[in-house]
């Protein structure tokens, strides 16, 4: 699904780090350091990195993306037989257009979120977490509308989980945890958040005059978010030296990119960093078409890794010291999602 780009292309200046989980697996603890260490310090500096031979077939992504459009090509009525509860609190099921606003903005005052609204996200998606989530209940279309989409995302939505937690294992290996594995006390798998992401053509223009958004800058809230993307491109990263100036997260074929959540950057203090990131017009002139300047629908799913509700997040030991004392009050997961959600829906 997505363009053929060299490792030496993407890992050009002000590309996003590739990290290469081939010997993870399988390797002993040279391996497993060494590719800690490289992970660590990519999400050090950059705050996302490309991760190869990751676990996840090429032809099973491709299978994913084809349930994804065949969901978003049904008629809207259909796809409201699953609709998005009301409100901020529970994120299962489908969104349409213009549903959601994404932002960075903290605050519990609904004429901010009206004044955010008046630039619609041009996006719809789909949320799909663990049938053993009580407090984030699942949403499902009616079986005879997808037959098979169901059961796919649901043992999809577990594979994505145990990759998370290699990649949260090899993090905890890179800051020398005394226990590596000390996160997945905190990740059973029951928060994570499966999305199904469409981005319907839209005019370049509105985009460019800032009349629509794909999806405005932003941090994660969660761990760590792990996604594959198409060939069409538009994801971008906030520069780490340059405030303000964004990168291109290339697609890069067979690559899953991941980030840093808030929740990570809290446990590290800040030592890991939760990086601004946005979708906007792809790069490339090709994939925006006609006299209109449509762009090219894009589609992407990622998946947040999320601690449990319960969990409560503070200050990792090996992550502070006299010299740096932790800069977060700890926080409970549930409490955090809440805060940072309540203008979104």
């Amino acid at each position: 699904m997505a363009t053929k780009l060299s490792p030496d292309e993407a890992a050009s200046p002000f590309r996003l780090p590739i990290i290469d989980f081939a010997n993870w697996d399988n390797g002993g603890f040279k391996e497993r350091t060494e590719i800690g260490a490289a992970l660590a310090d990519a999400c050090r500096t950059v705050g996302f990195a490309y991760i190869i031979n990751h676990g996840i077939s090429p032809a099973l992504v491709e299978e994913a993306f084809g349930w994804s459009k065949r969901l978003f090509d049904l008629k809207l009525e259909d796809k409201m037989l699953a609709p998005h509860p009301p409100g901020p609190t529970v994120h299962r099921g489908y969104s349409y257009p213009g549903l959601e606003k994404v932002s960075q903005v903290i605050s519990d005052d609904l004429e901010v979120g009206r004044k955010l609204r008046e630039v619609k996200d041009c996006k719809e998606s789909y949320e799909i977490g663990s049938e053993e989530n009580t407090e984030q209940p699942n949403v499902w279309l009616p079986e005879n509308v997808l037959p098979g989409y169901r059961k796919f995302m649901t043992e999809f939505y577990w594979l994505f989980s145990q990759i998370s937690q290699k990649i949260l294992t090899a993090i905890g290996t890179g800051l020398q945890l005394r226990h590596p594995e000390y996160l997945l006390k905190f990740h059973s798998g029951h928060n994570n958040q499966l999305r199904l992401l469409h981005y319907p053509p839209v005019p370049a223009a509105e985009l460019e005059k800032q009349i629509s958004a794909r999806m405005p800058a932003h941090s994660d809230w969660c761990s760590i978010t792990i996604l594959f993307q198409d060939e069409c491109g538009g994801l971008e990263v906030e520069h780490p030296h340059v405030p303000g100036e964004f990168i291109e997260a290339i697609p890069l074929e067979n690559a899953m990119v991941m980030n840093v959540g808030d929740l990570l950057m809290r446990w590290s203090n800040d030592y890991l960093k939760s990086t601004l990131h946005r979708v906007t017009l792809p790069s490339k002139q090709d994939r925006i078409i006609g006299e209109e300047r449509l762009t090219q629908a894009r589609y992407s799913i990622p998946y947040f890794v999320a601690p449990d509700s319960t969990s409560v997040i503070e200050c990792l030991a090996e992550c502070a010291s006299d010299d740096n004392p932790p800069k977060y009050e700890p926080v409970v997961q549930r409490e955090y999602d809440l805060m940072r959600g309540k203008l979104q829906y």
